[in-house]
């Protein structure tokens, strides 16, 4: 993606200061900056395997929101969005490696505080305060990548100490050191959100800010094998072929089982059968005990799984009109009444 190079020469936002338009030059090599005065901590960027297999179009999507075509312009933040273990942060991690810039990670959670997400005082050994940059501020900084992962377990005070980073002010502010911060022009940034219920929701004000959104769906049978293999290599292919089929049985059946719940069922049998070389479990046995400890006796049924969540859900139930909520089923000023039941009880009513 060469004309990401063009952002480097994208000026610095109205008003802001040289600092975090080229920091980086300024680092020293323990990993501290001073800016404004206060030094601060850098955090390291993550290090770790960058692949991203099958779904290429995702991947050129979220690319794509990272370019910048004029020096005017500035790079989108996307949302990643999609069910647990389907790979929303590797699909991250593998455009920063494409970007060729520094990765750094951070866990959001519901506790997240706006000091955390920026700068954090730490009390030293000397007895002194020293100031640590969160994973995200360093990004800024170092003009790298920062993923917020699982951005929506976060609350909406956090949320906004972010709002002047993701529109064309590109700064924080921290309170507890006194300083404003401006992102360097290779800053980027994408959110990870499950689709979940143990999440919070996110304010319009700062939906707007982060856009595009790109769902991340599961993989289809080739993905998924290639999936699995590359991340256990030494996994048996009959038990490879169990698992992918399994997966794919419960994609189909909208179940939210993922590529993670197939890794780690088969990491548990592997385990399992290897325990005990002078009586090996067998492969049967192995999978179907890691299936049932890994995702739970339901798992062992998954039509019968499919259709008792389906039910629960109200698959069964029929749709209310407006009128439904202003009078009872039985009530004959019900305009959607069928008027045939009341012949066929009439007809009761006379034998």
């Amino acid at each position: 993606m060469s004309r990401h190079n063009q952002s480097e020469s994208h000026p610095s936002p109205a008003g802001s200061s040289s600092h975090g338009t080229d920091s980086k030059a300024s680092v020293s090599p323990s990993g501290h900056i001073e800016i404004d005065g206060v030094t601060l901590k850098l955090a390291h960027p993550y290090e770790g395997p960058g692949d991203w297999i099958g779904q290429q179009e995702v991947l050129t999507q979220l690319l794509a929101c990272w370019l910048t075509v004029d020096k005017t312009d500035l790079p989108l933040t996307p949302r990643l969005v999609g069910a647990p273990g389907i790979g929303k942060t590797q699909l991250a991690i593998a455009a920063a490696r494409r970007q060729k810039l520094p990765l750094y990670i951070y866990q959001c959670t519901a506790d997240t505080r706006p000091e955390d997400l920026l700068v954090t005082p730490v009390l030293s050994q000397d007895g002194h305060i020293s100031y640590h940059a969160s994973p995200l501020v360093s990004a800024m900084i170092q003009g790298g990548v920062c993923i917020l992962d699982e951005g929506n377990r976060m609350n909406e005070k956090s949320w906004a100490s972010l709002a002047p980073l993701f529109d064309q002010r590109r700064y924080v502010e921290s309170i507890v050191a006194g300083i404003s911060i401006h992102a360097s022009p290779k800053f980027r940034a994408a959110i990870t959100m499950n689709q979940d219920e143990s999440t919070f929701e996110i304010p319009d004000y700062i939906l707007s800010r982060l856009q595009p959104t790109l769902a991340v769906g599961f993989p289809n049978r080739q993905d998924e094998l290639a999936i699995l293999e590359y991340h256990l290599p030494f996994a048996e292919a009959e038990m490879l072929a169990m698992t992918v089929e399994f997966l794919q049985h419960s994609h189909e059946l909208k179940l939210d089982f993922s590529p993670r719940d197939g890794i780690n069922l088969l990491r548990y049998a592997s385990k399992r059968m290897m325990q005990d070389r002078t009586h090996p479990m067998s492969q049967d046995h192995a999978w179907r005990e890691a299936l049932e400890k890994c995702l739970g006796a339901d798992a062992l049924d998954l039509d019968n799984l499919a259709e008792r969540r389906r039910r629960t859900l109200g698959g069964d139930a029929m749709p209310l009109g407006l009128a439904d909520f202003f009078f009872d089923p039985d009530d004959p000023l019900h305009p959607d009444r069928d008027d045939d039941d009341d012949e066929f009880e009439d007809d009761d009513d006379d034998v």
